[in-house]
């Protein structure tokens, strides 16, 4: 972890295993880092970021928390459930898009990822790909869609592959990509 976590510390982006895939990551406030994440994947800037944390309550700094939001995180966190929200007050990191009021929000169920971000505080992450291309399930993947623009990367095997169900909680429920959570469970 000490590597990823220097590298992080210095702007760079690093590749980490999640849940669901493997993930590029930077330390959103470190001045640069997003854009660099940004570059390495060839993704538009129009196309915000999320951002994991180790748990909930790391979360509460980044997003805001509602009693929905506690409800959902206590029964679907850790795990592959990305929620948007309101920004926290004074969170104004900048992840790419418009919309300087919302942030998308997870904690990945992955323990080498929640070790990190123990560690690291929240991170602003994509999955480890090229803009358009199959996000990565092995490091190996991973490795070849990135390549040097990535310092470090963590190997934690095989992932799934199944992407994060998102739900938006800025103003009415709105299930905005439907992944491993059905959205019938979110409903209940």
């Amino acid at each position: 972890m000490r590597p990823a976590l220097q590298a992080l510390r210095r702007g760079r982006p690093i590749v980490l295993p999640t849940d669901t895939v493997y993930g590029i990551g930077v330390m959103p406030a470190v001045p640069g880092a997003v854009e660099l994440l940004f570059r390495a994947k060839s993704r538009p800037t129009s196309n915000p970021l999320p951002v994991l944390g180790e748990s909930a309550e790391a979360l509460a700094g980044v997003a805001c928390l509602d009693r929905a939001a506690m409800e959902l995180a206590q029964r679907f966190w850790p795990g592959p459930l990305t929620l948007v929200l309101r920004r926290a007050e004074g969170w104004a990191h900048d992840l790419g898009g418009t919309d300087r009021a919302t942030v998308a929000v997870r904690v990945p169920s992955c323990g080498i990822a929640r070790r990190l971000l123990a560690q690291s505080g929240p991170l602003a992450v994509s999955s480890a790909n090229r803009s358009g291309g199959a996000p990565a399930t092995t490091v190996a993947e991973a490795r070849k869609a990135l390549g040097r623009s990535v310092e470090v990367y963590i190997d934690g095997g095989h992932r799934s592959g199944a992407p994060s169900t998102v739900l938006s909680l800025v103003g009415a429920p709105v299930v905005l990509r439907e992944g491993t959570i059905p959205a019938s469970d979110l409903r209940r």
